[in-house]
C-alpha cells in the first residue's frame, strides 16, 4: 500500500512511525518531509497541491494523510477527492473551524456551544470599547493561521489595545491579523480532546495535555508546544460525556447544516472551568506535540484512518493500548525568538519503550542536523504516567545538539 503524508514536522514523522509499526508492507511518501523522514520513505520536494495531485495519480497512491493545516487551508482534500484519490482530512470549507477564528467563534455562538465571551471585528474603536468592559487578563487573537503564535494574553487593558492595534495594522501577523477576535480570559485547566470523525460518527482518542509555555511552571512566552502527555487523568468520564453531548455531536450536526460535513481529526482545545468544558479553539488535524503521544497508544492507526475515509467508524472497533505516553520537545537555542545555527544531532542510545520523533532537522552528508525551532520530541511509553515520563527524560539525556533546551516538568499537572 502506498501512502502519501503531507507535512514536515514531528507530527508527520510520528504518523509514519506508527503506520510502519502496525503494517510492515507500506511504501511511504512525504511532502515535503524532513531530513529524518528520508529514512522512512521518499521525500517529494514540493508543497504545490496541484503538482502533488498529479504525482499521487501517477504513482497510484492508495491513501493521502494530511498532517499540516496549511494544506487543508489550500483545499487539498477537495482537489484529491476530485481526482478520486482517497484522502484523510476535512474539506476547505470544513477546515474553516481552524483557518478562521471569527468563523469558529460565530459557529459556536450559532449552535450554542460553550465558549468565552468574544468580539470579532476589524474596527479598532469597537475593539477598544469591548476591551474596556473586560477584566484583565484579556485574550487577543489573529483571525487567520499563524502557526500557533497568533494569540496574545494581555495583562492590562493598554496591553490588549496595543496588541489589537498591531494586529489590525498588519504589523504583527500580516493579513492573518487584520480581523481580530477579542475574548474574556477563562480560568481553569486546558485539555486537548481528539475525535476522529467520518461526517456522521466519531471515535474519541485518549485525552492529551499540551504545554504551550517555553519554560518550567508554565512561564515564558507561548510556543507551538514544548511537550505533551496522554491519557490525562484530569479528564473524568463525566467530563467526557459532557464533551461528547455538548460539543462534538453539535459540532458535527452544525457543520452538516452549514453544508460542510466534517471528516478527519476534530481537535478541541478546551478550557475546563468550574467542571464545565469551554471551546477555546478547534483544530482540524492532529496537534503537535499531542500527535507524538497519541500515535503510540493506537493499536492500528491505519485502520482508524481508513474507517474515517471510508465512512465506517460506527462499524469499526478501535483498540487503544492501556499505556501512557509522554513527549518532551527538545528545541533549538534561540527558540521561539529567532533561528539558531545548525548543529549535528548525536544520539548515544535509545532505551526500551522510547523513540524519537524528528521535526526541524535536515540531512547533510548522512548526518542529521538540528535545523529548526522545535528539533525533535523524545517519547517514553510506560504502564503509568511517571514511568513514561522517566523514560522520556532518560532519552532526552541521550540526545545532544548545540544549544538544546527542553522543559523539565512535562506532565507536572498530574505528577505531584
Amino acid at each position: 500500500m502506498k501512502i502519501l503524508i503531507l507535512g514536515s514536522g514531528a507530527r508527520e514523522y510520528s504518523i509514519a512511525l506508527a503506520l510502519k509499526r502496525s503494517k510492515t508492507d507500506l511504501e511511504l511518501f512525504f511532502a515535503p518531509g524532513n531530513g529524518a523522514t528520508e529514512k522512512l520513505g521518499t521525500n517529494i520536494k514540493t508543497q504545490d497541491i496541484y503538482v502533488l495531485s498529479v504525482y499521487a495519480k501517477n504513482k497510484d497512491i492508495d491513501l493521502c494523510i494530511v498532517g499540516s493545516e496549511s494544506f487543508l487551508a489550500e483545499g487539498v482534500v477537495d482537489l484529491f477527492k476530485q481526482n478520486d484519490i482517497p484522502i484523510f482530512g476535512p474539506t476547505k470549507a470544513a477546515a474553516m473551524l481552524e483557518t478562521s477564528k471569527s468563523f469558529m467563534k460565530n459557529f459556536l455562538k450559532k449552535y450554542k456551544i460553550k465558549t468565552a465571551k468574544f468580539l470579532s471585528t476589524t474596527n479598532l474603536s469597537k475593539a477598544v470599547q469591548f476591551i474596556e468592559k473586560l477584566t484583565p487578563p484579556i485574550v487577543v487573537k489573529a483571525d487567520g493561521l499563524c502557526a500557533g503564535k497568533g494569540v496574545i494574553i494581555a495583562k492590562t487593558h493598554n496591553e490588549a489595545i496595543e496588541a489589537t492595534k498591531d494586529m489590525l495594522s498588519g504589523k504583527s501577523f500580516g493579513d492573518a491579523g487584520k480581523l481580530v477576535v477579542i475574548e474574556e480570559f477563562l480560568n481553569g485547566f486546558e485539555l486537548s480532546v481528539f475525535a476522529v470523525c467520518d461526517g456522521n460518527d466519531f471515535v474519541l482518542l485518549p485525552v492529551a495535555q499540551d504545554h504551550k509555555k517555553l519554560l518550567d511552571n508554565d512561564e515564558g512566552p507561548n510556543t507551538g508546544g514544548m511537550g505533551a502527555y496522554a491519557p490525562s487523568s484530569l479528564a473524568s468520564e463525566k467530563l467526557l460525556r459532557k464533551v461528547k453531548k455538548d460539543i462534538i455531536i453539535p459540532t458535527l450536526a452544525g457543520m452538516k447544516k452549514e453544508g460542510a460535513e466534517f471528516s478527519g481529526v476534530l481537535f478541541l482545545g478546551l478550557m475546563v472551568a468550574n467542571e464545565k468544558p469551554y471551546v477555546l479553539e478547534y483544530n482540524v488535524r492532529f496537534g503537535d506535540p499531542e500527535c507524538e503521544v497519541l500515535m503510540p497508544l493506537i493499536e492500528d492507526p491505519l485502520e482508524l484512518i481508513l474507517a474515517s475515509v471510508q465512512k465506517r467508524i460506527r462499524h469499526t472497533k478501535i483498540n487503544i493500548k492501556k499505556e501512557y505516553a509522554v513527549g518532551v520537545v527538545c528545541a533549538s537555542q534561540n527558540y521561539p525568538y529567532k533561528s539558531s545555527p545548525k548543529s549535528e544531532i548525536l544520539v548515544k542510545d535509545i532505551p526500551q519503550d522510547t523513540h524519537i520523533s524528528y521535526a526541524g532537522v535536515s540531512l547533510e552528508q548522512d548526518k542529521l542536523m538540528a535545523d529548526g525551532g522545535r528539533v525533535l520530541v523524545c517519547v517514553g511509553i510506560g504502564e503509568d504516567i511517571k514511568e513514561a515520563r522517566d523514560k522520556a527524560y532518560k532519552l532526552c539525556e541521550n540526545v545532544d545538539f548545540k544549544g538544546k533546551q527542553f522543559r523539565k516538568d512535562i506532565a507536572f499537572q498530574v505528577i505531584k
